[in-house]
């Protein structure tokens, strides 16, 4: 009966959360409500606005001095009171009334330093962030490794390696790793630093470049297969050289049979080609532009190129224009703020893209350089092929992957992202503890076993409801939540008799009449002559026996004595009060028969 009843509301959840999918929009929050009062009423209106401050205690005032032609008013208050506006006689003088819904801006992060981050804003990555920040996707860095500076703390890694040194640790001993990582997964919107653009990635460190910035071909393409085989979506390769290697082509293919998107900087040497490994077929080539949407200087271009990225211009006179992340200093090992350039910098907001992308749905690496080129914002004059397919847009990106993607995954997403899927959405584990009250059920009905062992009875429906009733009632019910409607009935109905107390005003604290041998002693002597709920009466006594005695073991919570020693002995005193007097109603059955 239990598991029908929750499978009933879980149906009817369901059907309202379909009902309340309008373009996969959420209910908005609201701290005040709108009053579209009707033209042919305007007479009426300040009658209407005192009539409200009389009874609601709140006063209608214009929304602005523009506001008086329309006649629109704001009051303010929550949902109780929209509620009882739309009920009232005022539904008669306005054309609607509605909550003034709070919309926001675009994720701007409280990182300190965010504002210099000019590199992060020409990708248009703000909007972007409405829609995906990366999470479940795993970038691999192949580069000098990272160090856990303090801007990367909250960034998730998972397990690397060192293919320089052979060993597990990854560290950074040069600082352009990390700077790297940053620019991918900084940690973001957290009060320190700077940001990173798919800063709820994964990242995995492979140390291919040793102290002097250099690595050889063999551990890069074995740090290539390693992260192709550890589920990594997208590998960047800041890094490169002349001469074509089949060793590294192989692993590139490798990777991307198996569904990575690989991104590698073209390189610094202002000719007209990339680099290996940018220029393999499978592989992003990333050339760099500066602040002002120009070619780097230094930035390689022509042949291999298929996009462009920030890569920054840093001069003598001012860093301003380079690109900023948190990394160390090579020389103390101690973390600073640093701005680098180079197509090294600009490879990573690619390959942090690309991650969005992968994370917003399009699973294909093919499909993914697809996506960042067909989004790319075109430069008009561009012969020699600086910029590949143009500058690199996030926003557009992700907004070109969700596109015509409203199907049963983007649903299902919606579900997931507003909670609808998550467990925790609709049973509420802090107000539930399923540990505790599995162990008053069986409590229960181990003391209904004592007392049947030492005075025999038949099992009954009455008696195993009484049981459950007495100890921990429809538990799976009292954090249920469906939207908008009120939670205590489900409380109640989730409550055990000692719980009942509380279960109106969502309390955690038991309530000395409730939690007590009152309520049982009352079913007792109630029901003590009728033949079949006499057994429900015996079975709430021994339930509520259960209830207390947990109770006061695990939270002993109580009104006015608190969780104090009193308030254990309150609880075990009772429990035992109980089982006693289920043994005598028992027993003076037995009497009776």
């Amino acid at each position: 009966m239990k598991k029908f009843l929750v499978l009933c509301l879980f149906i009817l959840g369901l059907s309202m959360a379909l009902l309340n999918f309008k373009g996969l929009a959420s209910a908005g929050e609201f701290q005040s409500i709108v009053l579209d009062f009707r033209e042919d009423r305007a007479g009426q209106i300040t009658e209407q606005v005192w009539a409200i401050a009389d009874r609601y205690g709140v006063t209608p005032r214009l929304n602005s001095i523009f506001s008086d032609a329309d006649n629109v008013y704001i009051v303010e208050g929550d949902r109780a009171l929209l509620k009882a506006l739309r009920r009232s006689e005022l539904k008669d003088y306005t054309e609607y009334i509605e909550p003034n819904y709070v919309y926001q801006a675009s994720l701007v992060p409280n990182d300190p330093e965010y504002p210099k981050q000019w590199n992060l804003r020409s990708i248009n990555v703000e909007p972007a962030w409405d829609e995906t920040k990366g999470n479940g996707v795993t970038v691999a860095v192949l580069d000098t490794g990272i160090s856990i500076v303090p801007d990367l703390k909250e960034t998730k890694f998972v397990q690397g390696y060192d293919f320089v040194n052979d060993r597990i640790e990854a560290y950074d001993d040069v600082g352009h790793g990390t700077h790297v990582a940053g620019t991918i997964a900084q940690s973001t919107n957290n009060d320190y630093g700077v940001a990173g653009i798919a800063h709820e990635a994964k990242l995995m460190s492979l140390k291919v470049l040793s102290a002097s910035g250099s690595g050889t071909v063999a551990d890069i393409a074995e740090a290539i297969k390693f992260a192709a085989d550890r589920q990594a979506d997208v590998i960047n390769m800041s890094l490169g050289g002349g001469g074509e290697s089949q060793l590294m082509k192989e692993a590139i293919d490798y990777a991307h049979q198996k569904g990575v998107t690989i991104v590698a900087a073209s390189g610094n040497s202002n000719q007209n080609a990339a680099s290996y490994p940018a220029r393999y077929p499978h592989a992003i080539g990333v050339a760099a532009f500066g602040p002002a949407g120009e070619k780097a200087p230094y930035s390689n271009f022509g042949a291999g190129v298929d996009i462009s990225a920030p890569g920054g211009v840093v001069t003598e006179k001012s860093s301003s224009g380079g690109i900023l992340q948190n990394t160390i200093n090579p020389e103390t090992d101690k973390p600073i703020f640093a701005a680098y350039q180079g197509t090294s910098m600009a490879s990573p907001h690619v390959a942090a893209v690309a991650a969005l992308v992968k994370s917003a749905g399009v699973e294909n690496p093919d499909e993914i350089l697809e996506v960042l080129k067909q989004s790319s914002r075109k430069v008009a004059e561009d012969p020699l092929n600086h910029f590949g397919a143009g500058h690199l847009d996030a926003a557009a990106a992700v907004k070109l992957a969700l596109r015509g993607q409203i199907n049963f995954q983007d649903f299902f997403r919606w579900l997931r992202d507003n909670g609808y899927l998550n467990p925790g959405f609709w049973i509420d584990g802090g107000a539930v503890a399923l540990l505790p009250k599995i162990a008053m059920i069986l409590g229960s009905y181990l003391l209904a076993w004592l007392l049947r062992y030492y005075f025999p009875f038949g099992w009954s429906w009455f008696l195993a409801t009484g049981l459950v009733a007495g100890s921990s009632g429809l538990f799976g019910l009292r954090g249920f939540y469906l939207f908008d409607l009120p939670q205590w009935p489900f409380r109640m109905m989730g409550s055990s008799i000692p719980e009942l107390g509380n279960a109106v005003t969502g309390s955690t604290l038991l309530n000395p009449l409730f939690a007590s041998i009152l309520i049982p002693a009352v079913l007792v002597l109630l029901l003590l002559g009728h033949p079949r709920w006499k057994w429900f009466a015996i079975g709430t006594t021994l339930g509520v026996a259960s209830c207390l005695a947990v109770n006061a073991v695990v939270d002993p919570g109580m009104l006015w004595l608190g969780a104090s020693i009193p308030a254990r002995l309150f609880l075990l005193v009772n429990a035992l009060l109980c089982f006693a007097l289920a043994r005598l109603a028992v027993k003076g059955e037995g009497h009776l028969a």
